[in-house]
C-alpha cells in the first residue's frame, strides 16, 4: 500500500533535465523512519545516473543520495530514532543483513545492497532519492547528525566524505609518515584533502591545471600542488607518494599516475567513471603497486566521518542553492564551477 504523496524533481529521460514530479512513498513499516528532507548534496554520480551512463536508469528518476532530514514519523519497532531527530542517509538504503559483508560492517558490498534511488526495494517498490520533500528508509541505514554539525554541512559527508574516508582510515594508526596524493579537487577530492590532512598525512593535491593551486594550498591546507599536465613537475614527483586517492569521475589515464607511487604504493579509485580506465601492467609489477576500488562506506563508517568532522573542527566547503537552480547547478558542476559541493536547500525551496 502506498504511503504519503510527495513532490520531487525528476529526470524524464537521458537529457537529465529535472522538473517537478509527484509520487507516493511506500507506507512506513515497523522499522522505517519517515523524514522531511532538509538538504541534499549534489554528486557527479547523480548526473551519470540521470543520463543513463552507469547501470540502466528507470525514468522518471528522482536523484539525490546525500540526504539530511528531520524525522516526522517512526515505525512501531524503531528504537534508534525519535520524531524531531536530525538524520542522514547516504548511498544505500538496504542489504540482506545476513551475509558476511553485512555481518562485518561492509554492507555496501552486499550483493543485495539497495541503492538510495533507481533501485527496487525488497517490497517491490521503486526507490526515489533525496531531491524530494520526504523519504522513508529502514532505521539500519539511517545515521544521526551530531547536534553541533549544521545539516547543510553534513550532507556532502554522507557520500563524498565517507567515500574519501573509507579507504584512508587504514592509515590512521600508521607508525610512519604518510605521503598522500589527492587526484581531483571536486566534491570528493576537496574532502579527501581535508581528511588526509586531519589524519596527519603530508598531502599533495594533484590537478590537471594550475588554476586551483592557491585554493588547494591556502584554503584546503595541502602541503604541495602538482599539475599533472606539466611533464617536468610530474617527473620531479616520481616515486614520491604512498597512496593516491583518485576522485576523478571522467575518463583519465591511470598510467600517468602510477609513476608517482613509491614501492607498494596504492591508487584508490573512487570516481564512478563510465568508461574503461587503462594502464600499463609493467608500471604495477616493477613497483609492487596496487590499483583498488572503494565504494562509499559502511553505515558505521558514515557515522564515524560525521564524528571525525566535529572532532577535528572541519568545515565543508559548499554552495547552497534552491531547487529551481538545480539544472544550472549541474551545468556548472560539469565545468568544475563550484567550490566545492552544491547542496540543495530542499526544505526552503518551492518544489511545485
Amino acid at each position: 500500500m502506498d504511503g504519503r504523496k510527495v513532490t520531487g524533481w525528476a529526470a524524464r529521460d537521458s537529457s537529465a533535465i529535472l522538473s517537478p514530479y509527484s509520487f507516493h512513498l511506500r507506507k512506513t513499516g515497523p522499522e522505517d523512519v519517515l523524514y522531511k528532507v532538509l538538504y541534499c548534496g549534489m554528486d557527479h554520480t547523480d548526473l551519470h545516473q540521470m543520463r543513463n551512463e552507469v547501470h540502466p536508469t528507470t525514468y522518471p528518476l528522482v536523484p539525490g543520495h546525500e540526504v539530511v532530514g528531520k524525522v516526522v514519523e517512526v515505525g512501531s519497532k524503531v528504537n534508534k530514532f525519535s520524531v524531531g531527530d536530525i538524520v542522514g542517509v547516504g548511498g544505500m538504503v538496504g542489504s540482506c543483513g545476513e551475509c558476511l559483508c553485512c555481518k562485518t560492517n561492509k554492507e555496501q558490498y552486499c550483493t543485495k545492497m539497495v541503492f538510495t534511488y533507481n533501485a527496487i526495494y525488497k517490497d517491490g517498490s521503486f526507490m526515489q532519492g533525496g531531491f524530494a520533500s520526504a523519504m522513508v528508509v529502514h532505521q539500519n541505514y539511517v545515521v544521526s547528525i551530531p547536534e553541533n554539525l549544521a545539516p547543510e554541512q553534513a550532507a556532502p559527508l554522507l557520500c563524498a566524505g565517507v567515500t574519501a574516508y573509507s579507504p584512508l582510515k587504514q592509515f590512521i594508526d600508521s607508525k610512519k609518515p604518510i605521503r598522500a596524493g589527492i587526484l581531483g579537487l571536486g566534491g570528493v577530492g576537496h574532502l579527501g584533502v581535508l581528511i588526509a590532512k586531519a589524519m596527519g598525512h603530508h598531502v599533495t593535491a594533484i590537478s590537471s591545471s594550475d588554476k586551483k593551486r592557491e585554493e588547494a594550498l591556502t584554503h584546503l591546507g595541502a602541503d604541495c600542488f602538482l599539475v599533472s599536465s606539466n611533464p617536468a613537475e610530474m617527473e620531479k614527483s616520481r616515486n614520491s607518494l604512498d597512496y593516491i586517492l583518485d576522485t576523478v569521475p571522467v575518463a583519465h589515464p591511470l598510467q600517468d599516475y602510477l609513476c608517482l607511487l613509491g614501492v607498494e604504493g596504492k591508487i584508490f579509485v573512487v570516481g564512478a567513471v563510465p568508461e574503461p580506465l587503462q594502464f600499463d601492467a609493467t608500471g604495477l609489477i616493477l613497483g609492487k603497486k596496487t590499483i583498488s576500488g572503494s565504494f562509499i562506506g559502511s553505515i558505521q563508517e558514515t557515522q564515524e566521518i560525521l564524528a571525525f568532522w566535529v572532532d577535528k573542527g572541519l568545515k565543508t566547503m559548499i554552495e547552497v542553492v534552491k531547487m529551481d537552480y538545480v539544472n544550472k547547478a549541474f551545468e556548472r558542476m560539469e565545468k568544475s564551477d563550484v567550490r566545492y559541493r552544491f547542496v540543495l536547500d530542499v526544505a526552503g525551496s518551492n518544489l511545485e
